[in-house]
């Protein structure tokens, strides 16, 4: 199974923290209002994860004090907090293996194109900053609570991202735990039980396998929230000129649909679609598949413009009414609400691709909230 190790580099000043943390590089849009926010920040991790020169940036939060070092390994219970619920994992160095070993799985395809830019910060400052989000079978919590039990938190910090980011006003608590200590070495032991599945964070874990890393910095929990990835849509076709063609039921709202149906917004009002057939292949049973087999050819539309931002956006399920704007503001034709994928969905093909690498996760079917913040520990590689 997996093997894990305490976490050596660089940690934030807790007086500096709430400045430095930020969300993570693959969510800050160019151009937007967060990206202004954080750049306008000193102390701002974005300087590093984004910045025009990493190296730099990372020397400078040395040297000023923002980032201290930390060469005692050492886990860090994580746990956030947000009406109406609760996670806690931990921050860990995991070694990284290759996918055919079985030991960190996957459940999306992934390309060594999208990984440069992640290869030359790390090279720039031998630093792995934004953590790999992934699941485990193994039991940790009870490990994990007695952490938050035996000590004061390292850190304690409200998210504040001037109402940018869905990081907004989430609660965070950071323990540490020394690797040697008595907790350190029951969080070890369970963690080498079981193997991980990556649920966030595929390429930046394919960055350390092509980085020749040792170990990679990871955030791993039992426990996960996976909202719908929705999505507005212009289609080659307007969506007015098919909609006859289709068993459309009225609806009185914007909302998330049950399983193996889907909500459609219009400036003409609001309908209910059901998928008119579901196989049983772990895939094709996903209502994303399912979506882009049954609409996106009535709209003209192939998967290669799934990614095309003249063709598609996509959103949480927590923002249907930004959705309704990009529709009300003639941005987009239409918007599509889905049921969320469930965490035994995502397993069962992460497990069917042990067997077959083909068999992934289709493109932007799951989306994992809240996400975890990057900066609270910046991981010290080192290279085999």
């Amino acid at each position: 199974m997996v093997a894990t190790i305490g976490l050596t580099g660089l940690r934030p000043d807790p007086a500096r923290v709430s400045r430095i943390a930020s969300p993570p590089y693959d969510v800050i849009k160019p151009g937007t209002p967060l990206e202004k926010l954080l750049k306008e920040e000193p102390s701002s991790l974005f300087h590093i994860i984004l910045g025009d020169d990493p190296g730099a940036a990372s020397d400078r939060m040395v040297a000023d004090g923002s980032l201290v070092e930390d060469n005692e390994p050492a886990y860090y219970v994580y746990e956030q907090t947000w009406p109406g619920g609760r996670r806690t994992g931990v921050f860990v160095a995991a070694e990284v293996s290759p996918y055919d070993a079985k030991q960190i799985i996957r459940h999306e395809k992934t390309f060594d194109d999208k990984v440069k830019g992640r290869i030359a910060m790390r090279r720039a400052t031998g630093l792995h900053i934004g953590p790999v989000f992934v699941l485990t079978r193994a039991p940790i919590a009870s490990a994990l609570e007695k952490a938050k039990q035996e000590t004061d938190p390292l850190y304690e910090l409200t998210s504040e991202f001037g109402g940018f980011s869905e990081l907004e006003g989430i609660e965070n608590k950071v323990w540490r735990v020394p690797e040697q200590s008595e907790t350190g070495r029951a969080i070890q032991a369970a963690l080498g039980t079981e193997p991980l599945y990556i649920a966030d964070g595929h390429h930046r874990y394919h960055a350390s396998l092509l980085n020749e890393q040792t170990h990679f910095l990871c955030y791993v929990t039992e426990e996960a929230v996976i909202q719908a990835y929705n999505r507005v849509i212009n289609g080659v076709r307007p969506f007015s000129e098919i909609a006859g063609d289709l068993p459309l039921k009225p609806v009185d709202s914007f909302r998330t649909p049950p399983k193996h149906s889907f909500c459609i917004y219009t400036r003409d009002g609001c309908f209910e679609l059901d998928a008119q057939h579901v196989p049983d292949d772990v895939v094709g049973r996903l209502d994303c598949a399912i979506l882009e087999r049954e609409l996106y050819p009535k709209l003209g539309l192939t998967h290669d413009m799934i990614v095309d931002p003249n063709h598609f956006d996509y959103y949480s399920e927590s923002a249907l009414d930004e959705m309704k704007a990009a529709v009300d503001r003639g941005d987009y034709d239409i918007a599509v609400a889905l049921h969320p994928v469930s965490l035994d969905d995502l397993m069962a093909v992460a497990d069917a691709g042990l067997e077959d690498p083909e068999i992934v996760m289709p493109e932007k079917s799951t989306f994992f909230q809240p996400k975890i913040l990057s900066g609270l520990s910046l991981y010290r590689f080192t290279k085999k």
